[in-house]
């Protein structure tokens, strides 16, 4: 029975890493004021008859913190690949020197700062949310075990809350450094 327990508070465990690693991934697509391949990831263009990441025909690099550099693998696609980044309604306005793609990006505004630093606060809720619902799912799940003593299953319960309290800080502690990333000037 035991063991049945330490396998619900490891997946307790797992789902709340989960929802942790969801909302980094979803910082590294808000852009704080300097150039990242993440910031082209939603961009689809069409290839031959079908929609494509930008990522799968091309290479996206960054020569400096101001510059993304878009380097198709066919040069015929460059057209192409220019009129989707557009389209895409990123605010970008890229050029073409025949070989590759450059765009470069503005500084942000105060405004777009703070709205930045808003949608931030959005996903670091819908972190704490993954977080506490992985715990409820945890804590409904030990109630279902049978032929365990009600104090163990407190202890349990103790246990989950604990690793709840502690991913809520994590997640609290990557919010504080994203702001303080979009904030600064």
């Amino acid at each position: 029975m035991m063991e049945e327990l330490d396998l619900i508070l490891e997946e307790a465990k797992d789902q709340m890493q989960k929802a942790l690693d969801h909302l980094e991934k979803e910082f590294t697509k808000l852009r704080a004021g300097k150039a990242t391949p993440a910031m082209l990831s939603t961009v689809r263009f069409d290839y031959y008859g079908n929609s494509t990441p930008l990522t799968q025909a091309a290479n996206i690099s960054t020569p400096d913190a101001r510059t993304l550099a878009v380097q198709p693998w066919e040069k015929n696609l460059i057209p192409e690949i220019e009129k989707a980044i557009i389209n895409s309604n990123l605010g970008f306005a890229p050029s073409n020197n025949g070989d590759m793609i450059i765009i470069s990006i503005p500084p942000l505004t105060e405004e777009r700062r703070k709205e930045l630093a808003k949608m931030a606060k959005a996903e670091t809720e819908n972190a704490r949310i993954g977080i506490r619902n992985a715990r409820k799912d945890a804590n409904n799940d030990i109630k279902k075990v049978e032929d365990i003593a009600d104090d163990v299953k407190k202890d349990y319960e103790t246990r989950i809350q604990n690793l709840t309290d502690k991913f809520i800080k994590k997640a609290d502690e990557i919010l504080a450094e994203k702001e303080k990333e979009v904030m600064t000037v």
